[in-house]
């Protein structure tokens, strides 16, 4: 793709801020904590003696698959693509009920679900910071440039 093809605007030229570069580390790490763990649900699944055979599959498959939303929005916050906040903020909006429901377990899992809840809020604050819109060339409301 040349610059012809792919002008920069006054509101994207410039280095990534640090803001934006901290969400999308972020969003990356989520990503891949879903991968590790969809591999390793599947792998006990196949290997182990789960309960359910299938269902343990099917888990890990999924959880695999999902990693691909916050990695594909990583790559895309770091390429500074204006595409890429929403598949970041639905992953933070998703992770909080789980976040939640680990900090509701009696269990070794509340510290998981302080982690979760804890990358999921900085990043949303991240996301939605000013200099974060601005760098990614996401125009507020009203906004828009005059298409005449």
């Amino acid at each position: 793709m040349t610059k012809e093809q792919s002008p920069t605007t006054p509101e994207t030229a410039g280095p990534r801020p640090r803001r934006l570069t901290y969400a999308a580390l972020l969003t990356a790490l989520e990503g891949v904590a879903l991968a590790v763990g969809g591999v390793w649900v599947l792998v006990m699944g196949l290997a182990g003696e789960p309960d359910d055979r299938q269902q343990a599959v099917t888990l890990g498959v999924t959880l695999v698959a999902l990693a691909l939303l916050p990695l594909l929005a990583a790559r895309g916050l770091f390429g500074r693509r204006s595409w890429s906040r929403g598949p970041s903020v639905i992953t933070q909006i998703m992770a909080l009920p789980v976040a939640y429901s680990l900090l509701q377990a009696d269990s070794m899992a509340i510290p998981a679900g302080i982690a979760i809840a804890a990358v999921s809020i900085a990043t949303l604050v991240l996301l939605i910071n000013p200099a974060t819109t601005q760098a990614l060339g996401i125009r507020g409301p009203g906004n828009a440039p005059d298409q005449k």
